[in-house]
């Protein structure tokens, strides 16, 4: 069972830090798009350009390691209106989400 665990652990830890991560299915990416756009939107702007939270333009991503998004989406931010999105997301699909923020304009996806 430790074998087991340790296993999943460094599959997960091999993941983020080769930005791997299972694809969600087509229509999962819909819906995650989806969530991009309207729940993050309503604090990051509609254009992700930056609103009562700060900009995820692929610029302002820079020199932030893949762990510490992936942990912010899913976590939240402390003291700060970022909630955590956990309950409706994965680790995989937040990293999903980290590459489409790093790897695309985003511009009515």
């Amino acid at each position: 069972m430790k074998t087991m665990k340790l296993l999943l652990c460094l599959t997960m830890l091999c993941s983020l830090q080769t930005g791997l991560a299972a694809e969600p299915s087509p229509e999962r990416q819909t819906l995650l798009r989806d969530l991009l756009k309207n729940d993050c939107g309503a604090c990051h702007g509609l254009t992700l350009q930056g609103g009562m939270g700060p900009a995820l333009l692929p610029e302002n991503l820079t020199g932030k390691p893949d762990e510490f998004l992936v942990a912010t989406i899913l976590n939240g931010r402390k003291g700060t209106a970022m909630p955590p999105w956990q309950p409706f997301m994965n680790q995989d699909e937040a990293l999903w989400l980290v590459g489409v923020l790093r790897g695309t304009s985003y511009q009515n996806k």
